[in-house]
C-alpha cells in the first residue's frame, strides 16, 4: 500500500495552530477577560523552559507598560489586544521549531515610521534591561501613547 503523501500548503505546526485558533474563537463567544488572561498565562506555562522564561519577562514588560492591552490567545501565542483587535504577540521558538522566539506586531498596532518598519523582532534568550525597555517603548507606541 503507497504511503499517502501529504499535500497541504501548511506544515503540522501551522495547521495546528490553525485548529488552535479556532478553538480560541468559539470559546472567545463565552470567555470573561479573566478566563482570556488565565489561557494566557495557562499557554506560557506549557511553554518549554526557556520559552517559558522568555514569555514571562515579554508578559511582564507589555503589561506593565501598556495595562489596557488585554491579554487573549491568538493562535495559540499569548496576545495582546485593543478594541477587539491584535496589538501584538509573543510566538515562542517551539511553535514553529524556530531557532528563536518573535515578538509581532499586527496592524492595529501604531508603529507607522515614513515608509516602511519592522512589525516583527527576533528575541533571544539573553534579553537585557536596555531590551526590555525598549520593548516597553514599541509596546506603548503600537498602543498609541506618546513616549
Amino acid at each position: 500500500m503507497a504511503e499517502k503523501k501529504n499535500t497541504s500548503a501548511f506544515n503540522a505546526e501551522e495547521r495546528a495552530a490553525m485548529k488552535e485558533h479556532a478553538a480560541e474563537v468559539r470559546r472567545s463567544k463565552k470567555s470573561t477577560p479573566e478566563d482570556d488572561v488565565q489561557a494566557v498565562l495557562d499557554k506560557i506555562a506549557a511553554m518549554p523552559d526557556a520559552d517559558r522564561a522568555l514569555a514571562e519577562r515579554i508578559h511582564r514588560v507589555i503589561t506593565t507598560a501598556a495595562p489596557e492591552l488585554a491579554p487573549k490567545l491568538w493562535y495559540g501565542m499569548p496576545a495582546y489586544y485593543q478594541n477587539g483587535k491584535n496589538v501584538v504577540f509573543f510566538q515562542d521558538a517551539a511553535k514553529f521549531k524556530a531557532r528563536y522566539a518573535t515578538l509581532g506586531f499586527n496592524d492595529a498596532a501604531q508603529l507607522d515610521d515614513g515608509t516602511f518598519w519592522p512589525t516583527s523582532f527576533a528575541l533571544t534568550y539573553d534579553l537585557t534591561q536596555a531590551d526590555e525597555k525598549r520593548i516597553a517603548e514599541l509596546v506603548k507606541r503600537a498602543a498609541g501613547e506618546a513616549s
